[in-house]
Order: structure tokens, then C-alpha cells, then sequence
């Protein structure tokens, strides 16, 4: 095959390469060379990470997605990257359902499309359940990591632990323009707390329905937006009485609204910015 098509894609400025791999045009041994790649900025597209469209494994799921940090690290789920998916599953024509199963490693998420003149505007994401359990999140300890002291050279911080399918660690914060996220965000993601790295959300609450969010992403550094950030932040918000069960996520891409109630579901919006062909001396 000569070319690779890809679009290329955002939720709120979260940024990535998104392909049909559904044939194995990338097979297993590939991902995390083509991931590195492909994702360096004004050497190659650029982006944030690369989903990839597969063959489901679940018999009760539409597709699968598969997604790569710009490091070559596999993410476990990813609030944005789904939506994007959705998108390109729909404006594709590879399924005119307006809601789809998509499997992801936690599991089967259920995503519903609003769509216009054939044009998907948003999408909502059932995200599952919060999961706080330290073993389950891969925190060092047992039991939950709830408002907890995170030792640092340059002192300590609060934080709190939550899985929202990948780990989030969130810490709540007076001033996000004064706070060096670019110094704390690789100092907790990479803490010996988190044997397998985390997430880590930077939050300032501005009243009982209104939060702003900047994320250190595992793998990316700073995105201008999470989805499942913006989830974890809402579900530690309310678990601490900070916040009410909706709230409008606001980051620096634009705004998420979450509703927690069963389950977490979030909704917001996806963009196609191109599409292209790679040649086959770049993705091979």
C-alpha cells in the first residue's frame, strides 16, 4: 500500500491522528514507532496521540479503539479521543447509528451523537463509574487516596486519586495562571506513588457549577484538554462537597459539561480539521 489515510482531528484542542485499522494495516510490534512519529510537531502531522479504528473483541461492541500517546504509550481511554472516533465512525458512513458501542481497554462505552445536515455537532459518553480503589487505580497503598499529601522536592501538594478507565490524580488550586503546572505535572506523573504514571489535574473551582481544569497528560504533557481529566475533576469536586452533580468543565480548548449520576457521562464536541495521506515512507 502506497498511502495511509488519516484524519486529522481535535476535542477542544486535544489533538490526533486518527486512522481505519481494521485491516491491520498497522499490526501490533508498529504502533508505538508509528505513534512517535507521526506525532512530532513540524516534523510530521503532530498530535497529541493516534487512535486507531479496530475489529472489536466484545461481541456487544460496534468498533474498538485503540489510542497512542505521542510517547508510543498506550492509553487505557481517552473522553476526547472517543468523541473524535464517534465522528469519524459516522461522517465515514462506517455506521449511521446515532449510538454506538465502542470497545476500549475498561471496557464497552456507549456514545450518543447529535447530529446536523449529516454533520456530527457533539457527542455525549457514558464514561462508566469512578473507580477509587488505590489498587485499581495502580496507586502504592490500599484503600482510597482521598485528599492525601503528595511529597515533592519543592514541598508537598494535596491530591486526590481517581480512575475514570485511566488514572487521574487531582489537585485543587487557588490561581491555574500562577501554578507550574510544566514543573509539578512531570514531578506527580512520574511519582514513585504511581508505579505505572498518572494523569494529573490542576483545579480551581469557580462556584458550585463551574470548574476550570488544566491537565498534565501521562504521555503528552500539557493537552488543552481532558475528557476524562474534566470527568475525574467533577467526580473528586462533588465527592469533596465542592460542587453540585453537573457541572461545566472549563478548559483551556473550551468547556465539557459533565452530569455524574448512575455513571459519569460527558458531553462535548469533535472536529475534523484535514484529512490526508501519509506516504508509505513516513508511516512504515
Amino acid at each position: 500500500m502506497a498511502g495511509l489515510r488519516f484524519w486529522k482531528m481535535h476535542g477542544l484542542g486535544n489533538d490526533y491522528l486518527v486512522f481505519d485499522n481494521r485491516e491491520s494495516l498497522l499490526r501490533e510490534p508498529e504502533f508505538q514507532r508509528f505513534a512517535r512519529r507521526v506525532c512530532r510537531r513540524r516534523f510530521s502531522v503532530g498530535a497529541d496521540g493516534v487512535i486507531a479504528l479496530c475489529t472489536p473483541t466484545r461481541g456487544e461492541a460496534d468498533f474498538r479503539m485503540r489510542i497512542f500517546n505521542a510517547d508510543g504509550s498506550e492509553a487505557e481511554m481517552c473522553g476526547n479521543g472517543i468523541r473524535c472516533l464517534a465522528k469519524y465512525i459516522y461522517e465515514n458512513k462506517l455506521s449511521q447509528k446515532r449510538s454506538l458501542r465502542i470497545e476500549t481497554i475498561p471496557g464497552v462505552r456507549v456514545v450518543g451523537l447529535e447530529v446536523s445536515d449529516g454533520t456530527v455537532r457533539s457527542v455525549s459518553v457514558d464514561m462508566g463509574s469512578p473507580e477509587f480503589d488505590r489498587q485499581r487505580i495502580t496507586v502504592v497503598g490500599a484503600g482510597d487516596f482521598i485528599n492525601q499529601p503528595i511529597p515533592l522536592d519543592s514541598g508537598e501538594v494535596v491530591g486526590s486519586c481517581v480512575s475514570m478507565g485511566n488514572p487521574h490524580c487531582v489537585i485543587f488550586v487557588e490561581d491555574l495562571g500562577t501554578t507550574p503546572v510544566d514543573a509539578l505535572g512531570p514531578q506527580i506523573e512520574n511519582h514513585s506513588l504511581f508505579p505505572q504514571r498518572t494523569n494529573v489535574e490542576f483545579v480551581k473551582v469557580n462556584d458550585r457549577r463551574n470548574i476550570s481544569v488544566r491537565t498534565w497528560e501521562r504521555g503528552c504533557g500539557e493537552t488543552l484538554a481532558c475528557g476524562t481529566g474534566a470527568c475525574a475533576s467533577a467526580v473528586i469536586s462533588n465527592l469533596l462537597g465542592k460542587t453540585e452533580k453537573e457541572v461545566t468543565a472549563h478548559l483551556n480548548g473550551g468547556e465539557l459539561h459533565v452530569t455524574l449520576a448512575a455513571t459519569v457521562v460527558m458531553k462535548g464536541p469533535a472536529s475534523k480539521v484535514y484529512e490526508g495521506t501519509l506516504s508509505e515512507e513516513e508511516w512504515k
